[in-house]
């Protein structure tokens, strides 16, 4: 049997191995979802046999975590409340090659877990995405008003941001390599880590692959712990922000076209005036549109400057990823 002939059988061997589980971690963060964690854990249980389960409990008040530690979960604990918090400890903790991610409230089938694995394991993606949106069923099934805006208001500002489209920016089941991982620093705390991380995967170029699901809505009694209103605000915050941090000179660029334009909205009628008479009588008007451009000036320059310091970050990050490549490619040769 040739070399080749030896590689791809392996390579068959150990793909048939991880979508059964094996280097699979499963990463459940939960908030008192005690009606629902035992279904969840058996669930993914009997999907990835091998897999690792780990329950995070968030500080629940309704025996969650015993109640996940008896169906057969790992369970750690994270005392800082917000779901960026635990996804934040979860990704520092764990060590895996595929990492898997769900919520804890049986919204999201386990049967669809190794569909999302597999693009990974064939490394024709870095993350996978469970799609609620395309097949219709979120919107059949999700009854909490202005849930479905919100996320097609997200989806647009990504898509006019960074021009990727998304068909479901905001779902919570998704699937990550082990070098998309150990290279993310999670900086938000509560339920903006979902927009954090396809922000984050779209600006930094990861592969993305998205894979329709079947969604069905919380069983009776189990209780939403998002604030349509309240999260949806700081997730568009979180937006701006990170738009900001990964963009500056086209998010400063915007700034100061909004100020050169009030400056000459505030001015053009001074100057005109001013070639008209040759004199000056709205002083106060004068004052605030040389203000308003000097602002707009300053803003260019604090988005070139901000810039430069953003392609450098990039670079480095660049070349810690190809570290990180390097280093599970050797960790999964010495494997096997």
């Amino acid at each position: 049997m040739s070399e080749g002939s030896l590689d791809m059988e392996g390579f068959e061997t150990a793909r048939e191995a991880a979508l059964h589980g094996k280097g699979v971690a499963v990463l459940i963060p939960c908030y008192n979802e005690a009606i629902t964690i035992e279904k969840v854990v058996k669930d993914f249980r009997a999907a990835l046999p091998d897999a690792d389960i780990y329950v995070y409990d968030n500080n629940s008040s309704d025996g969650t975590a015993e109640i996940a530690r008896r169906a057969g979960a790992i369970v750690r604990f994270e005392p800082r409340q917000g779901k960026g918090n635990v996804v934040r400890q979860m990704f520092r903790d764990i060590d895996a090659d595929y990492y898997l991610m769900v919520d804890g409230d049986d919204t999201y089938p386990a049967e669809a877990a190794s569909k999302l694995l597999e693009p990974l394991i064939n490394d024709a993606a870095d993350m996978t995405v469970g799609d609620r949106l395309s097949n219709g069923t979120y919107g059949e099934e999700n009854e909490r008003a202005f849930h479905g805006f919100g996320n097609n208001l997200v989806r647009a500002l990504i898509k006019w941001l960074y021009g990727y489209a998304f068909h479901d920016v905001m779902t919570g089941y998704r699937a990550f390599n082990r070098v998309f991982v150990k290279t993310m620093a999670v900086m938000s705390t509560g339920f903006q880590i979902e927009t954090e991380i396809s922000i984050h995967a779209v600006d930094k170029r990861w592969r993305i692959t998205e894979i329709p699901i079947i969604y069905r809505d919380r069983p009776e009694g189990s209780v939403s712990k998002l604030s349509t209103f309240g999260d949806g605000a700081r997730v568009l915050k979180a937006i701006a922000s990170l738009f900001k941090n990964y963009r500056p000179l086209a998010f400063f660029g915007w700034v100061a076209l909004i100020f050169v334009v009030l400056g000459l909205i505030v001015g053009i009628p001074v100057v005109l005036e001013f070639f008209e008479t040759g004199l000056v009588p709205r002083f106060p008007s004068a004052i605030l549109a040389i203000a308003l451009i000097i602002c707009g000036a300053l803003s260019m320059t604090a988005g070139l400057i901000l810039d430069t310091v953003a392609k450098s970050t990039r670079e480095r990050w660049e070349l810690d990823v190809i570290r990180a490549y390097g280093d599970h490619h050797s960790t999964k040769r010495r494997k096997a």
